[in-house]
């Protein structure tokens, strides 16, 4: 009910500034000081106050029988405007059981070894990925990094962190709001291959994007982790 009652609170409050005197010269301003206050009150009934999150009616849900079709359009747009990078290997694009979308992008093209500054040439790639994910804007974002096993666990979880984090930010800087995604880092913990060959810690050196879709009655969800993938590969 808390969001019900915040919109004719919000006209209530307006009406009530609009009763200010009409002589006064700073009446404008303050008219839009309250408008502003009670605007920001309102949206902070729509945000989880434990993780920052926004909820129901402030991101926007899709109702539940609208998902499928929903996150269809989204991957077949990805898909085209992606095709060249998943032809090379770069990207892979993997539908989940929820629905959710799985982005895994190859660490080789777009980080350099023992480094979070995303290359240059990959760059072009995130501004596409950017492009789709701003226009459906019904998804949560979760960016997940990932390591081999060369050096210490504690270095590679922090430097899982910084790779998420810079894949966020990048998304972030170029047009998907920043409300919407979240980033963690595993570090080796969740590899894909062996980390014996220098083919099994490639692949398991990767960032993964989750493009999770808003549910009506069940937003949270969307802004929980992606689960974990740990003991897939011994």
């Amino acid at each position: 009910m808390k969001k019900l009652l915040g919109i004719p609170m919000l006209a209530g409050m307006v009406a009530l500034a609009g009763c200010t005197d009409p002589s006064d010269p700073n009446r404008k301003t303050k008219t839009g000081a309250m408008v502003g206050a009670v605007a920001g009150a309102v949206i902070g009934h729509q945000v989880n106050h434990k993780n920052g999150a926004y909820v129901g009616a402030a991101l926007g849900a899709l109702a539940g029988g609208g998902v499928g079709y929903y996150m269809d359009k989204q991957q077949r747009e990805l898909e085209e405007q992606l095709a060249r990078e998943q032809a090379a290997h770069e990207l892979e694009i993997q539908r989940m059981k929820d629905d959710s979308l799985k982005l895994t992008l190859n660490n080789e093209v777009s980080f350099d070894f023992d480094s979070a500054e995303i290359k240059h040439g990959f760059q072009q790639t995130l501004d596409k990925l950017a492009s789709v994910i701003q226009k459906y804007d019904k998804t949560v974002v979760h960016v997940v990094g990932h390591t081999d096993s060369v050096g210490s666990a504690a270095y590679n979880q922090q430097l899982s962190e910084r790779r998420a984090r810079a894949v966020g930010r990048y998304l972030s800087a170029h047009g998907v709001a920043a409300g919407r995604i979240h980033t963690e880092g595993r570090g080796e913990s969740e590899p894909r291959a062996t980390n014996a060959t220098e083919a099994g810690r490639q692949l398991n050196r990767r960032v993964e994007i989750f493009l999770k879709p808003v549910v009506e009655g069940e937003e949270s969800r969307a802004h929980e982790a992606p689960p974990s993938s740990a003991g897939r590969y011994y």
